[in-house]
């Protein structure tokens, strides 16, 4: 049985103002990157997958942002079945891009072919994409 115990006083706790001015704000903020894959399938079946090793590459810098969460495809070994003759969209959220980034490669490193690759993506301020797959 619960107890219901009346007039506790409200307790801050104490914040200390040193440590407090000492944070960078930037690295208080954690940002994804969205990327919403579209999959014309021209065939009468077909079966998707993304592997773990998928990332999005920094043309600059070679900086890599990992996968993080996907949404209506599965991960690498469990195949996605694909409608006949549709098109298929899926969603790639991946961790940050460094800041000064400009264009990246969304590249599904994998140890056979048929990998996805997106060259020359430009970042936008939003950090939300619409990427056709070939």
């Amino acid at each position: 049985m619960a107890t219901i115990t009346k007039d506790i006083p409200a307790v801050k706790p104490a914040i200390d103002v040193d440590v407090l001015t000492s944070i960078d704000p930037n690295s208080l903020t954690d940002s994804y990157v969205y990327v919403h894959c579209h999959y014309q399938n021209v065939y009468d079946e077909m079966f998707i997958r993304i592997w773990q090793t998928t990332f999005l590459i920094d043309r600059a810098s070679g900086s890599r942002a990992k996968l993080v969460h996907v949404e209506n495809i599965s991960y690498a070994p469990v195949w996605t079945h694909i409608p006949g003759k549709q098109l298929y969209t899926f969603l790639l959220i991946f961790s940050s891009l460094p800041k000064d980034c400009k264009t990246f490669d969304l590249v599904e490193d994998i140890p056979q072919a048929g990998g996805f690759f997106v060259s020359g993506i430009s970042r936008n301020e939003q950090d939300v994409y619409h990427v056709t797959i070939d």
